[in-house]
C-alpha cells in the first residue's frame, strides 16, 4: 500500500480537486490489480486466507469507486467529469447496481449515470440494472419522470441490451403510472411489453391488476371487465388482487351495470383463491342490498362473522352499509334494531355517517319522532352535525306538517357553527312553507333571498316558485320569473318548462308553446321540445291500427287480491328457515334477519321509498318519458282519458319505458271515473314491467277500494305495504281515514288518527275535514264537534271545504235540536204522559 501513495498524490497535484477524485479511481483500480505480497510468502496452508483477503480488498475497492462516482455525480457537470476518465473506471453489473442504490443521489443523476453506462462499448445493462433504475424512478418523490420510464422501456424493446422486463418490474412501472394518473402511459407500456419484450403467456396474471385499475379510471370499464373475466376463467393459480377487484366492483356499481356486477360476484364466489378483503365484502353487501338482494347481503355479513381471520370480521363500515340498505329498502324498523345492537354488543360506536343515514331513513318513512330522538342523541354524544342532517330533518318536519318545530330547528341551525344553510336548505324551507299553506311567507322568503344574491338561491328555487304560481293560475308572474331566471344566469330546466306548458294548456292556450320558447336560452332543449310536440300531435292524429280495435289496452281484472297476493302475504310473512341460534352472537337480530330471507329467491324490489316524479330531468335518457308524463297529466286533467291512453300506447310501442308515475296517473284516472277493473289491469301491467310500487300506488289502491265499498281489504293492503318496507305519509293516512269512515268503520278511522299523531305526523286540514264529515254523516255529532275543536286548538287553518263540511254539521245539529224540541212538545201535549 505504501508504494501507491506517491502515485495518488501525483494525480492530485496534476488535476487539482477533480484529480483527487480521479486519482481515487486509479488508486482503487491499481489496488484491485496488484498483489498485496510476493508469491514466495504464501504457503499452501495460507491459500484460503489469501482468497479471503483478496475478496475483502475487492469489496473495499468497489466501495471506494462507488463513493467517488457518487461524489462526482452530485456536483454540477459530474457526468462530463466521468466522461473524461471513462477508461479508468472498471464498469461491472455489481458496481453499477451499487451506484444506482446510493440514497444520496436523486433519480435524475442516477438516470444520467445509467445512460452514460449504456454508451460504454464493453458494457451492457442487465435485467437487474434496469430493475434498479426503474425502481429509483418510480419511487422518486418527484413524479415527473414518466417520459424517462417510457424511454427506458423503449431501449429494452430495441434489443440494445441483453435484458428482458420481468413481471415484478413491469408491475412497479404500471403502479407508478397509475398513482400519478398517467393511465394512457400505463397501457402504452403494457402494449409494448406484450408486443416486443416477452410473450403474453409469460406475464403473471397479477400484472394485470394495475392495468385493470388504469382502464377503470379511464372509464373503459368494458375492457377492464373483459380482461378480468378472462383471468378468472384461465387455469392460472393467480388472479387479480383485492384492489383490482374492489375497483372493478365499485365501477360496475356506479355505472349501474347490475348483470355484470352479479356475474363478477358469482365468479369470485366460485374461485378457490377468493380475493375479496373486508372492503370488498362491504362493497358487495352495500351494492347487492341497494339493488334489493337483501338475503345475499345478510348472508355475506354472517360469513364475515364466521371468518377466523380477524381482518375479515365486520367493522363499522359493514354495519353502516347494512343499516343504509335496510333504510333504503324501507325496513327502517329493522335498521333501528340493528343500530341498537351496534351500540350494545358489536364493539363499535356509531359515527356521523351512522346517525345521518338513520335520520334520513326515519324522515323518508315519516318516523319523525324517532328521527328527532336520534338527532338529540347525536348532539348529546358530541358528534358534529352536518348541513345535510339538518336538511333531512327540516324536510321531514315540514312534510309532517310540523311547521313550528321546523322553524325552531332552522334557528338552531343558524346558531350551530358546524353547519351553514345552503341553497338546498332554503329550497326545502320555501317548498315546505308552500305545502303547509304558507304561500305568502314562502314567496316573501324567496324575494328576500333574491335580494341577497345568487349565493342563497339557485335554479331549483325558481322552479319551486314557478310551479306554485302555475298551480295558482298566475301564469304572467310565472313567465316574468322565468325571464328573471335567465337574466340571473340560471338554466331554465325541463321541470320549469313543463310546469309552464301545463298552465298554458289548463287555460286552453294550446298554440302558445312557441311564444313561450323565446324566454328559454337553451336552444337545443327548445328545438327538441318543439320537435317532440309536433311528432306527438302527428301521431295522435294518425288512425289507430284496426287490429287493435275493440281490444282493451289494459285487460280488465276483477280480483285485486290476486294481483296484490294478499292471501299469500300473510303466509309468507311468517315463513323463515329455522337455523341454529348462536347464543353468543354479537348481532342476534341480524342473524335472525339472515335466516328469514335465506329461503327467498333473488328478489326484485316491489316497493320504492321514493315517490315517482313527473319529470326526472336526466337529459336525453329520460326526455321522452318526461314529455309523455307531462302530456299525460295535461290530458288527464282535462278528462281526456282515451287520448291519454292512446299517447301511452304510441310511445310504449316505440320502446319508451313507463315509470311508476306513468302508471299511477292512468290508474288514478280510471279509479276517479269508476273503471275499477281497468285500474287493476293497469296495476297488473305495472307489476309485469317490474316497476316497483310507491306510496302513491297504494294510495290509488285504497281510493279504489273505498269507492268500491271494499274497505274491508284496507288492513290487508296495509299489512302488505308494511311487509314490503312501505310507509304511510299524510296523504295515505287521509285516504285511509276517508275510506274507513265512509264504510262506517269509524272506530278504525279514529284509531288510525291516533296512530298518525303518535308517529309524529300532524294532521292537516284535509284530515280534520274528513273526520268531521264522516262523523257528521254517521250521526256522531259530538265526535264531529270534538274534531272541530281539536282542529282549532292545533292552529290548523280551515279552507273552503271546511265551510261546506261545517254547513252540513250545522244542519245536522239543527235537525237534532228540532227533533228533541218536537219530542218535548209531544210529551207536553200528551195527557197520558202526565
Amino acid at each position: 500500500m505504501i508504494d501507491l501513495i506517491p502515485y495518488y498524490c501525483l494525480r492530485i497535484m496534476r488535476h487539482g480537486r477533480r484529480g483527487k477524485t480521479m486519482a481515487l479511481f486509479h488508486h482503487s483500480a491499481s489496488f484491485l490489480r496488484r498483489p498485496l505480497c510476493p508469491k514466495s510468502r504464501f504457503t499452501t496452508a495460507a491459500k484460503s486466507t489469501n482468497g479471503a483477503v483478496s475478496g475483502t480488498a475487492s469489496e473495499l475497492g468497489n466501495l471506494l469507486i462507488v463513493a467517488a462516482i457518487a461524489k462526482t455525480l452530485s456536483k454540477p457537470g459530474g457526468i462530463h467529469s466521468l466522461e473524461k476518465d471513462a477508461d479508468s473506471i472498471p464498469l461491472s453489473e455489481n458496481l453499477v447496481l451499487q451506484v444506482l442504490r446510493r440514497g444520496s443521489l436523486d433519480a435524475a443523476r442516477k438516470l444520467d449515470f445509467f445512460r452514460w453506462c449504456s454508451l460504454r462499448p464493453n458494457f451492457k445493462h442487465s435485467a437487474g440494472t434496469y430493475h434498479q433504475m426503474f425502481k429509483s424512478i418510480c419511487l422518486s418523490p418527484r413524479r415527473h419522470h414518466h417520459s424517462d420510464i417510457l424511454e427506458l422501456v423503449a431501449s429494452m424493446a430495441s434489443g440494445g441490451d441483453a435484458a428482458a422486463l420481468d413481471s415484478p418490474t413491469l408491475k412497479l412501472i404500471l403502479n407508478s403510472f397509475i398513482r400519478s394518473g398517467k393511465y394512457d402511459s400505463a397501457l402504452e407500456v403494457l402494449d409494448c411489453v406484450e408486443r416486443d419484450l416477452i410473450q403474453t403467456t409469460s406475464l403473471s396474471p397479477d400484472i394485470y391488476s394495475p392495468v385493470i385499475v388504469a382502464l377503470i379510471r379511464k372509464n373503459q370499464i368494458s375492457i377492464a371487465l373483459s380482461i378480468f373475466l378472462k383471468l378468472l376463467d384461465s387455469s392460472s393459480s393467480e388472479i387479480p388482487d383485492a384492489i383490482a377487484c374492489n375497483e372493478l366492483l365499485v365501477a360496475l356499481k356506479k355505472s349501474d351495470m347490475k348483470d355484470e356486477f352479479k356475474q363478477v360476484f358469482a365468479k369470485l364466489r366460485k374461485t378457490k383463491l377468493y380475493p375479496l378483503d373486508r372492503c370488498g365484502y362491504n362493497i358487495c353487501i352495500h351494492t347487492l342490498g341497494c339493488w334489493g338482494d337483501l338475503s345475499t347481503s345478510l348472508n355475506l355479513f354472517k360469513e364475515m362473522k364466521r371468518e377466523t381471520n380477524i381482518r375479515l370480521n365486520p367493522d363499522l363500515c359493514t354495519y353502516n352499509s347494512l343499516i343504509h340498505v335496510l333504510c333504503l329498502l324501507g325496513k327502517v324498523k329493522d335498521a333501528l334494531i340493528v343500530w341498537e345492537e351496534l351500540k350494545a354488543s358489536s364493539g363499535h360506536e356509531p359515527d356521523a355517517f351512522t346517525y345521518r343515514i338513520l335520520i334520513q331513513g326515519c324522515c323518508k318513512s315519516y318516523r319523525i319522532n324517532e328521527a328527532v330522538k336520534i338527532f338529540s342523541e347525536m348532539q348529546y354524544n358530541g358528534i358534529k352535525t352536518e348541513t345535510v342532517v339538518y336538511n333531512s330533518l327540516l324536510d321531514g318536519l315540514l312534510k309532517s306538517r310540523k311547521l313550528v318545530e321546523a322553524c325552531n330547528l332552522f334557528e338552531k341551525m343558524a346558531d350551530d357553527d358546524g353547519a351553514r344553510a345552503t341553497c338546498w336548505t332554503y329550497n326545502i324551507l320555501i317548498d315546505g312553507l308552500y305545502k303547509n299553506g304558507r304561500a305568502e311567507a314562502a314567496y316573501t322568503m324567496f324575494c328576500d333571498l333574491k335580494r341577497k344574491g345568487n349565493n342563497f338561491i339557485d335554479g331549483v328555487s325558481y322552479s319551486i316558485v314557478v310551479l306554485q304560481l302555475c298551480r295558482e293560475d298566475q301564469l304572467e308572474e310565472a313567465v316574468r320569473l322565468v325571464e328573471e331566471m335567465e337574466a340571473r344566469g340560471f338554466v331554465v330546466d325541463l321541470v320549469t318548462i313543463t310546469s309552464l306548458l301545463s298552465a298554458l294548456y289548463r287555460r286552453g292556450q294550446w298554440d302558445s308553446t312557441e311564444g313561450l320558447m323565446k324566454y328559454i336560452r337553451d336552444r337545443n332543449l327548445v328545438s327538441s321540445l318543439l320537435k317532440w310536440k309536433s311528432s306527438m300531435e302527428a301521431s295522435l292524429r294518425s288512425p289507430q291500427s284496426k287490429k287493435r280495435d275493440f281490444t282493451p289496452f289494459f285487460p280488465p281484472i276483477s280480483n285485486i287480491a290476486e294481483i296484490l297476493n294478499l292471501a299469500k302475504s300473510s303466509e309468507t310473512h311468517s315463513e323463515g328457515m329455522e337455523d341454529e341460534k348462536d347464543e353468543w352472537s354479537s348481532s342476534p337480530y341480524m342473524d335472525e334477519l339472515a335466516n328469514k330471507f335465506v329461503s327467498r329467491d333473488t328478489p326484485s324490489q316491489s316497493f320504492s321509498m321514493s315517490r315517482g316524479v313527473r319529470v326526472m330531468a336526466k337529459g336525453e335518457d329520460s326526455f321522452d318519458i318526461d314529455m309523455v308524463n307531462t302530456y299525460l297529466s295535461i290530458f288527464l286533467a282535462k278528462g281526456k282519458l282515451s287520448l291519454a291512453c292512446k299517447l301511452f300506447e304510441i310511445f310504449t310501442d316505440m320502446g319508451v319505458d313507463p315509470t311508476s308515475y306513468t302508471y299511477n296517473s292512468i290508474m288514478s284516472s280510471f279509479v276517479k271515473k269508476g273503471y275499477f277493473k281497468e285500474a287493476w289491469g293497469v296495476l297488473h301491467a305495472m307489476g309485469e314491467t317490474v316497476n316497483p310500487m310507491d306510496v302513491a300506488t297504494y294510495n290509488v289502491i285504497i281510493q279504489g277500494l273505498g269507492k268500491m265499498g271494499r274497505a274491508d281489504l284496507a288492513n290487508s293492503v296495509l299489512d302488505k305495504l308494511r311487509e314490503e318496507g312501505g310507509y304511510l305519509d299524510i296523504v295515505m293516512y287521509n285516504t285511509l281515514i276517508n275510506a274507513l269512515g265512509k264504510d262506517g268503520r269509524l272506530d278504525e278511522a279514529n284509531e288510525l288518527f291516533g296512530q298518525m299523531k303518535s308517529s309524529g305526523i300532524n294532521p292537516d286540514v284535509v284530515t280534520y275535514n274528513t273526520l268531521i264529515e264522516v262523523h257528521s254523516k254517521a250521526g256522531r255529532l259530538k265526535d264531529a264537534y270534538k274534531f272541530l275543536r281539536k282542529m282549532l286548538d292545533d292552529g290548523c287553518a280551515p279552507n273552503h271545504v271546511t265551510d261546506t263540511v261545517l254547513d252540513y254539521l250545522e244542519k245536522e245539529i239543527e235537525k237534532v235540536r228540532y227533533k228533541k224540541a218536537s219530542m218535548m212538545r209531544c210529551n207536553k201535549d200528551d195527557p197520558s204522559s202526565s
